[in-house]
């Protein structure tokens, strides 16, 4: 492999193609459906890297392609349940994604929480759309993109355990603020050793 290979995500941006990015979508896969086997998992993702670096031919990807090309192999390998389930939790995310809403509030004291209710001078609302925290992140503070990315999809992931659809842009601060310190955190410690 002399190439990096590049992904093109869905916001438009785009990233070096991570094998084990791959590896832990398969191994999630296989686990959530009962077939957990990280060797199995290795091998598979192998063909992905394989095909994609030896046969595909273009020096670009898109995130849809792979998650495609994955879930073909999960289904011809056996492992039809895996497939199902990447494909549930891939439209769940979807979903879960069209039903939240950014609510321009800054919550700080229970004043704030009864605005929420009222009709007439409601907080503006916005579609949730984590590409706006990478964007702030990385025009507004130079973080770089990788991390930005990874600190958007911490915060993506803890909004939807909470189960919220209607997110004050203050927590989004916080929660943003919080992940981006774990992570700077985690890699000086990397650069560290």
């Amino acid at each position: 492999m002399n190439r990096q290979l590049k992904v093109t995500k869905t916001d438009g941006g785009t990233e070096a193609y991570l094998h084990t990015k791959v590896l832990g979508t398969i191994n999630n896969a296989l686990t959530a459906s009962g077939q957990g086997d990280i060797v199995m998992a290795e091998d598979l993702t192998e063909v992905v890297t394989f095909y994609l670096y030896n046969k595909h031919g273009r020096a670009t990807v898109s995130s849809g392609e792979i998650f495609a090309m994955i879930k073909a192999i999960l289904a011809t390998t056996g492992h039809e349940e895996a497939a199902l389930v990447l494909a549930r939790h891939a439209l769940e995310r979807r979903l879960r994604r069209s039903r939240t809403e950014v609510l321009a509030v800054h919550m700080q004291e229970f004043a704030d929480a009864r605005q929420l209710l009222l009709t007439d001078g409601a907080p503006e609302r916005t579609a949730w759309d984590k590409a706006r925290i990478v964007k702030d992140l990385t025009d507004r503070f130079g973080v770089p993109r990788r991390i930005a990315r990874a600190v958007a999809s911490g915060v993506e992931e803890k909004i939807f355990r909470m189960e919220m659809t209607m997110v004050p842009l203050s927590l989004i601060k916080q929660l943003v603020l919080g992940e981006a310190a774990a992570m700077l955190r985690a890699e000086r410690e990397l650069h560290a050793r």
